[in-house]
């Protein structure tokens, strides 16, 4: 009963019952926090300021035929640069995973920080592969696809090239295996042949890591 009212209280406000602090590292609830993030986009734009995230507000666009998005940030800074714009919540997710995750393994395992984030976007206004009539996370930016990382130092690990390729390779599998406590859906080439070049990740309803 008690659980059940706090719960209430925070969903009802998250940033003024309990604010997400993106400076410390994740733990146990903090994907279903950043879940209550998507519904309170001024909450969750507020909780990338006190990081210290530099985001600006994308140009909306207008629900139609299932695409579309009215809370997409654009984020910047560092190799946050050319993040391509996605609803805030995932935003969120994807800042911290890179701030916690990515950065700390590649010290770790390439003995150098990332610059610079490959993607293949975000938004996209498509179909989930092979299920015709059943929208993307992509549809509504709650998704984007990471196909490689370029290092301080001018290397560059690429999924499609270093999977399973030495340390590069146990960096990939880490990073994706720290993206499933932030996302719920994380595709990666263990996924299936579609994924063989990038990781998916999104903040959809389905819990998948693979």
């Amino acid at each position: 009963m008690v659980l059940g009212v706090f719960a209430a209280i925070v969903w009802s406000d998250p940033d003024a019952y309990w604010p997400l602090d993106l400076d410390q590292p994740p733990g146990l609830f903090t994907q279903w926090r950043i879940r209550l993030l998507a519904d309170e986009p001024l909450a969750c734009q507020r909780t990338l300021a006190r990081a210290d995230i530099a985001a600006s507000l994308a140009p909306e666009r207008p629900q139609r035929n299932g695409c579309g998005y009215d809370d997409a940030v654009v984020l910047s800074g560092g190799a946050l640069a050319e993040t391509p714009a996605m609803r805030c919540a995932t935003a969120a997710a994807y800042a911290l995973w890179l701030r916690h995750v990515v950065q700390p393994a590649a010290e770790r395992r390439l003995g150098a920080r990332v610059a610079r984030v490959r993607t293949f976007g975000a938004f996209s206004c498509r179909d989930i592969a092979g299920r015709p009539g059943r929208r993307s996370q992509h549809a509504t930016a709650n998704a984007i696809d990471v196909s490689g990382f370029e290092l301080a130092d001018g290397r560059t690990v690429t999924l499609s090239r270093d999977w399973n390729k030495g340390e590069p390779g146990r960096f990939l599998r880490e990073v994706r295996d720290g993206a499933c406590g932030l996302f719920a859906g994380v595709l990666s080439p263990d996924w299936n042949a579609a994924h063989a070049d990038h990781f998916h990740l999104d903040l959809g309803r389905a819990q998948i890591c693979r």
